[in-house]
């Protein structure tokens, strides 16, 4: 698509504000143009976790829009990334995943090593005297690998900043969470008929709960949050202010529970049942300790500090371990982090939640988005990896299978794409204290990617 200098002017001249993102972000075809253009191939991106590539030759195929990348482990100290492309004709040499001796091209079979360097070019005496054809010229074309917690990631800018450098803050106020000794605990992925940012931006604030998710309401505490923006990322948190974790919410209107370590146990055990992805099994069994070792007259601040104390126990005794985390590096994390531009996580000493989001080729009504569960186990109890795909046509309407409460936020996002599309609304009117996160993140793709 060749975008016309009017069109783009009009879309450059749109403004984000911290009230406000225009609606072409989210539905315009020529937005998602220069997307496709000027973000995904100059942006750090995270492709697979570290545990997908165990052995040497297992591989991922990651695709953005109509790229492709081949994420390998070429040496046992080593992760490589390339373009997924035969240097023949063009053929993409990998699918999905696997292990490979060699990468050989399925068409006309040529060969590559891991490493990249051509191995194989059948009749190859028939470019005697040609240009071009060298081993250094037919070698995979490679993009940067870098690794941060556990997770690795690509970028296909060879100028590209370093890995470090783009993350900064994350690595030092998400690092004591030691997400590089958590293992998968469920693996999903959806293709969801809404653009990419829809579906990201409803894990990227805490200010929908209360419609959305009314069920937390009873045992959530204060549900009023606050968002900052942190350079091109972002998070949320929850200050608590009117009503302990545990306790009901204010907006309810209702009497407080009298007896705060039941509420504290039934939240555990609420998410522990709609959103099997974040606590453990054993954060929800060590909380119950709590009517037995803790008195209902402690201090709110005691009785989370007693279940942070129970839950650790649990995790040692099992062997899983747990990290060494302040509550002062505890309440600098908050509850929410969006790392620019489509992966957030929500972390916990004993699990961690990460959602990561990208376009589904070149329309901007539809994504893929992936559900990553992971979790601390003993060494040698991690459950095996196994992948599950939701991509049909509507298959997406299954995520209740694996949440409820994300299949209520699922839901959601469809008929946002839709509304979006109105020719009464404008664009997001987000809020400056809650969604800070969203507009801050449309700042940064426009200011430092889009329009320089």
């Amino acid at each position: 698509m060749v975008i016309s200098s009017e069109i783009e002017s009009a879309l450059r001249g749109e403004r984000v504000r911290p009230d406000f993102v225009p609606a072409s972000d989210y539905i315009s075809s020529e937005f998602a143009q220069l997307e496709k253009e000027r973000l995904w191939p100059k942006v750090w991106q995270l492709v697979c976790r570290e545990e997908e590539l165990p052995k040497i030759g297992d591989f991922v195929t990651y695709d953005i829009c109509d790229q492709s990348l081949i994420i390998v482990r070429s040496a046992a100290d080593r992760i490589s990334g390339y373009h997924n492309v035969c240097l023949h004709r063009g053929r993409r040499l990998t699918e999905k995943t696997g292990n490979v001796a060699r990468f050989h091209c399925k068409y006309h079979g040529w060969q590559w090593g891991l490493d990249g360097g051509v191995v194989r070019v059948l009749d190859r005496d028939d470019w005697k005297g040609c240009a071009g054809v060298t081993d250094g010229d037919l070698r995979l074309r490679e993009v940067k690998i870098d690794t941060w917690a556990g997770f690795v990631f690509a970028n296909m800018d060879p100028k590209a900043e370093p890995l470090a450098k783009f993350l900064d803050p994350v690595p030092s106020v998400l690092g004591p969470y030691e997400y590089h000794k958590m293992r998968f605990r469920l693996y999903a992925s959806f293709k969801v008929p809404c653009n990419w940012k829809v579906a990201l931006e409803a894990f990227d604030e805490g200010y929908h709960v209360a419609a959305t998710h009314p069920q937390l309401l009873e045992n959530i505490g204060d549900d009023y949050t606050r968002s900052y923006p942190q350079g091109r990322h972002g998070m949320f948190m929850y200050p608590y202010e009117r009503a302990p974790f545990g306790q009901r919410s204010p907006r309810l209107a209702r009497p407080p529970i009298a007896d705060l370590r039941e509420g504290i146990i039934a939240h555990f055990d609420l998410l522990n049942r709609q959103l099997p992805i974040f606590y453990s099994l054993r954060d929800g069994s060590a909380a119950r300790r709590l009517l037995t070792e803790a008195r209902a007259d402690e201090s709110p601040g005691a009785l989370m500090g007693k279940t942070l104390q129970f839950q650790r126990e649990a995790a040692v005794a099992e062997g899983a371990g747990w990290p060494a985390l302040t509550p002062e590096q505890m309440k600098r994390a908050g509850a929410d982090w969006h790392i620019f531009p489509n992966m957030i996580t929500l972390p916990y000493p004993d699990g961690v939640i990460v959602y990561r989001s990208r376009p589904d080729g070149d329309n901007p009504d539809s994504c893929i988005y992936d559900v990553w569960g992971l979790e601390r186990y003993a060494p040698g109890a991690e459950p095996a990896l196994n992948r599950l795909f939701f991509h049909g046509k509507d298959d997406w309407c299954g995520v209740g299978s694996v949440s409820i409460i994300l299949e209520q936020d699922f839901f959601n996002m469809e008929q946002v794409q839709k509304g979006m599309k109105s020719y009464g609304f404008p664009g997001n009117r987000t809020s400056p204290m809650q969604e800070t996160s969203i507009s801050n993140m449309h700042r940064a793709l426009r200011e430092e990617f889009l329009f320089l």
